[in-house]
């Protein structure tokens, strides 16, 4: 069963999205290798207290493990230019059967 990640870091959502809007390609890119790795889905998100999360679907954590280790040197020169300046706080979640689903195709 798949897991969700979330990485939660203190940064400029308004930043992020003013860099990727600028830049595309480069945000693209780095998605499409996280695909080659195996991401079955991705958000960002941003709250207006200076937080980033990153929500993603992965088939299991050594998944994400592998992109990140392997895209680190693209992914955190854009963390920092948002703002970023300690490590993201990573979190992998299973789904828990708690019998009331809804949505997501329950």
């Amino acid at each position: 069963m798949s897991v969700i990640m979330t990485l939660r870091a203190k940064g400029d959502p308004s930043e992020l999205e003013r860099r990727a809007a600028g830049n595309p390609e480069a945000i693209r890119a780095i998605s499409d290798r996280a695909k080659e790795h195996g991401l079955i889905a991705h958000r960002f998100y941003g709250s207006d207290d200076g937080q980033i999360m990153v929500v993603d679907e992965w088939p299991d954590p050594e998944s994400f493990q592998r992109f990140f280790e392997e895209s680190r040197s693209e992914i955190e020169p854009l963390m920092r230019e948002v703002g970023v300046t300690e490590d993201p706080e990573v979190t992998f979640w299973r789904k828990l059967e708690s019998h009331d689903e809804v949505g997501w195709e329950a």
